[in-house]
């Protein structure tokens, strides 16, 4: 991973979206600053596409997608995109999996889940579990006490051992039944939603994050950038990002933010 400062400045200038993870990217210690937020503002303003690729819930999708200066969200690490039309007062949700698998699904994963949290002391069911279609979190380091690798590597383990995709997080482990992440569903909505082929145009789409259920993004866009806090999961990734800022979380979204303005001649 290179320094921030050594992404080159035409490559800068010519990003025509940010593609953003939100724990402990776009948050610091599970807040959202009045700094990220307007650095978020200030590349919409700009021009640029913003889009938050998360593994949050469909109910914090809802709300991001409709009051957030983004262009659309991604969420549940890719179970659906939305997408607000300001005009039309519509919400646009597209689903991975019809509502009849997720219905169907639903049991299977609130049983494990339970399989999970008694196997795994310390371990809850994530706050936000309510609000979400496809999948289960397990805390590990959000609401409870922070558990050892060796803990999360069980909870990941029993989620493989039951046929479930797992995705490791800044604080949660995700699991959900098919084979999609975030980079599929995120290819899907630029080419849906703007027309944008991601593979042809990914030197113009850059994404930002810090852990594990973001290596496939930081593999497949070249202009990938870690905030610092990234180097804490980079025994555990496959694909590192190509640069890293100096901060960590999301003063490191306003670092980022602020080399993409002065690259067009804003403000940083």
């Amino acid at each position: 991973m290179r320094p921030l400062a050594e992404f080159p400045l035409q490559a800068r200038r010519a990003i025509a979206g940010v593609l953003t993870d939100i724990d402990e990217t776009l948050t610091t210690e599970g807040r959202l600053t009045a700094a990220a937020y307007a650095a978020m503002e200030r590349l919409h303003d700009a021009g640029v596409r913003v889009v938050p690729v998360t593994g949050r819930p469909a109910g914090w999708c809802d709300h991001i997608a409709r009051m957030w200066p983004v262009a659309a969200v991604v969420g549940e690490n890719g179970a659906f995109y939305m997408r607000f039309h300001a005009a039309a007062r519509k919400l646009e949700t597209v689903h991975n999996l019809s509502a009849a698998a997720r219905k169907e699904n639903r049991q299977r994963l609130d049983r494990l889940a339970q399989e999970i949290l008694r196997a795994v002391p310390g371990s809850a069911l994530a706050s936000d579990q309510a609000y979400r279609e496809a999948d289960i979190a397990i805390d590990y380091r959000e609401d409870v006490s922070p558990l050892p690798r060796a803990a999360v590597d069980e909870i990941v383990r029993r989620m493989q051992a039951a046929g479930l995709t797992a995705k490791v997080s800044s604080i949660h482990v995700n699991g959900w039944i098919g084979a999609y992440d975030k980079l599929g569903m995120t290819r899907r909505l630029l080419a849906e939603a703007f027309g944008v082929d991601a593979h042809a145009e990914r030197e113009h789409w850059l994404f930002v994050g810090d852990s594990p259920n973001d290596s496939p993004l930081f593999g497949f866009f070249p202009h990938a950038v870690g905030v610092a806090n990234v180097a804490e999961f980079a025994g555990r990734m496959e694909h590192l990002p190509a640069y890293v800022t100096q901060a960590r979380s999301g003063a490191g979204f306003v670092e980022l933010a602020g080399a993409l303005l002065a690259a067009r001649g804003g403000k940083p």
